[in-house]
């Protein structure tokens, strides 16, 4: 990439970013109540992203070989249990991912 390209690629993540920052800041202003559909969002986007970093963090285990997914299998489950006792999904993901890449280092 030339410095031209550089600057320009830099220049449209920033305008990128900010736009996505202060968008709904300038649509949904403090004295308009937020769409249903937008709330139906809040709710639902969180759950889905959740479900979608399973699925891909599962797609390539094969019970047949190697470690028969049991590190996997443990880490689902451990994410499980956390999100069930703290209900953070932040601690969930990231203790699932710390007992994980234990079992794979230390275990397995």
């Amino acid at each position: 990439m030339t410095f031209t390209e550089e600057v320009i690629t830099i220049a449209m993540c920033v305008i990128g970013t900010m736009a996505t920052r202060f968008l709904p800041f300038l649509i949904f202003r403090e004295k308009t109540p937020t769409p249903i559909f937008v709330q139906y969002l809040g709710r639902a986007l969180p759950l889905a992203i959740f479900a979608m970093l399973v699925v891909y963090s599962l797609k390539g285990v094969n019970p047949l070989t190697g470690t028969h997914g049991i590190p996997e299998l443990i880490g689902v489950v451990v994410t499980i249990a956390l999100h069930l006792w703290r209900g953070s999904m932040l601690i969930s993901i990231a203790g699932g991912t710390v007992i994980y890449m234990a079992l794979l280092r230390l275990v397995f």
